[in-house]
């Protein structure tokens, strides 16, 4: 293992360095991605982010967006970066499978592994780790990677704090979550401070909608949300032709699932949707509700206790069903 003195000596001299985060990124992901980006090259470091896939068009706008790799579209040039990389940082994700082929690339890779993340159960492939699961957001321990351990916040710049800001916001769901300790609003004002223009964040990242995007989400609400009163569960499931009709891109289905957990009185909800190659699963509860078990123990999955995802090889039916056949099995939880 590295310990953090030999960390920080490491990054006192320029190093070629890599940053990798989950497939299909999100704000958090994104925002803890391009902020550390934003930190490292500000020190001389030669440094790139990677993503396994492509993600949302309304994060486009952070800062040095345009530098990003995208490994499905950029192989070549993504391995030859990972292979010469002294030092890879691996955020919003404590196991290789989160970024698909790109983990096996980063597991062969002779360079020192740093995971940054706030998920339950982390697999031992790194050789430094700043970890919590009672972060709200990794962007949340990027803040406190550069502040607290490098003792550098004068290298947050404005940039940086945008990037950060976004990552906060949206894992803790506009500072609404449980997770939104006076701590994380602490940070938040710091961010702002240091010159994250917060009203404008919001407003990209939330008030950004294509037409297409939100006559999906009506036709979500208005013809495939299915309550079931008895266990207080909604479900949206989603077809990959319903999808096509509505020229859905990567992102699109983002969020679709709080809007069924905001009904009255439901405790679960489940957005299940038909991809090409798979059928995935966005799970959401309420109180302590484990919908991170949900899907680890049915699904494929994991995540938190509010928020967790997974996936299956089923068809979409049957995925639906089984998803329904467990509701009996949590009954007095969902009742209580």
């Amino acid at each position: 293992m590295l310990t953090l003195p030999e960390l920080k000596s490491l990054l006192a001299t320029p190093q070629q360095i890599v940053i990798t985060t989950h497939h299909k990124p999100d704000g958090d992901a994104m925002g803890s991605s391009l902020g550390l980006y934003g930190y490292l090259i500000q020190k001389g470091h030669h440094v790139k982010v990677i993503t396994p896939t492509d993600y949302p068009t309304f994060l486009h706008w952070m800062p040095n967006n345009s530098d990003v790799i995208i490994f499905t579209e950029e192989q070549e040039k993504a391995a030859k970066l990972v292979d010469e990389a002294a030092l890879i940082f691996c955020l919003d994700f404590n196991t290789l499978s989160r970024i698909n082929e790109l983990g096996e690339l980063v597991r062969a890779a002779g360079a020192k592994k740093v995971m940054i993340d706030h998920h339950l159960e982390p697999e031992d492939f790194d050789d430094y780790r700043h970890w919590s699961i009672n972060a709200c957001a990794a962007a949340q321990l990027v803040y406190d990677f550069i502040v607290n351990q490098l003792e550098d916040k004068a290298g947050i710049n404005k940039d940086v704090a945008a990037c950060l800001y976004t990552g906060i916001m949206t894992d803790s769901g506009s500072f609404r979550f449980e997770s939104a300790t006076a701590n994380v609003y602490r940070i938040a004002a710091d961010l702002i401070d240091l010159g994250a223009e917060h009203w404008k964040i919001h407003q990209q990242v939330y008030d950004n909608a294509s037409e297409d995007r939100l006559r999906f989400l009506g036709y979500c609400l208005s013809n495939k949300l299915e309550i079931i009163r008895e266990y207080n569960t909604a479900i949206i499931a989603v077809t990959k032709e319903e999808l096509a009709r509505f020229n859905s891109t990567t992102g699109d289905t983002e969020g679709v699932v709080n809007y069924a957990l905001s009904i009255n009185g439901i405790k679960l909800a489940a957005l299940i949707v038909e991809r090409s190659d798979k059928v995935k699963l966005s799970v959401r509860s309420t109180g302590d509700f484990p919908a991170n078990e949900i899907c680890k123990k049915y699904f494929n999955g994991g995540g938190h206790r509010n928020a967790a995802g997974g996936a299956s090889e089923k068809p979409l039916n049957d995925v639906v069903n089984d998803f329904k056949s467990i509701l009996e099995e949590y009954k007095n939880q969902l009742i209580a």
